[in-house]
């Protein structure tokens, strides 16, 4: 089935969010990375709160970026850019005590499980233009000008594919962490 350019133009859209997106989650995990090679016996602890303030920064711009090109797609927590700006040097984090260090740690899995239901969500809404599907694309303009755009997704199913990548994205986790044997009971079980 042919597109047309309303189409076409729409799955650039979603392309250029799921691409930000994407960006955003790999920048996340690498935060979470230097921050957890911080207190190994033998690192550059020096070079380690050097990139952390890069990618700080980063993310902070990405952040921005992310919100104002998602708008209705956006999903994620409001504690995510907390974590970001509240973690001023890798040597404050580490002589916090061991619960706030734990709290830092749940808080960080949690906008990493958030930014993984927005990706799904983007991602499914791609899929389905790609098949030829109508879908809402939000833009800045319907937002200045007031319109809704019609033809929207109503909530029930957005909180529908919301649940749907959450799932995904905690079956993958256990899948590629193998949490607790399971994902490899699993893979077992189906001959894998």
């Amino acid at each position: 089935m042919a597109l047309n350019k309303k189409q076409l133009k729409t799955i650039e859209q979603l392309d250029r969010r799921v691409e930000l997106c994407r960006e955003f989650m790999n920048d996340w995990l690498l935060f979470n990375q230097i921050l957890s090679s911080y207190p190994n016996p033998g690192v550059n602890k020096a070079q380690l709160e050097n990139q952390f303030l890069k990618i700080k920064s980063k993310l902070a711009r990405e952040h921005r970026v992310l919100q104002q090109t998602l708008l209705d797609d956006y999903n994620l927590d409001g504690n995510t850019m907390n974590i970001v700006s509240g973690a001023t040097s890798l040597e404050s984090i580490y002589t916090q005590s061991e619960i706030a260090l734990k709290k830092m740690q749940t808080e960080w899995h949690r906008a990493f499980i958030a930014i993984n239901e927005t990706l799904g969500v983007l991602e499914d809404k791609k899929f389905r233009a790609e098949s030829g599907e109508k879908v809402f694309v939000a833009t800045a303009d319907m937002m200045t000008a007031g319109a809704g755009g019609g033809g929207g997704i109503d909530p029930g199913t957005i909180k529908t594919i919301a649940i749907l990548g959450a799932i995904a994205a905690v079956i993958a986790i256990v899948f590629f962490f193998d949490i607790g044997g399971i994902g490899t009971m699993y893979k077992e079980s189906l001959g894998m």
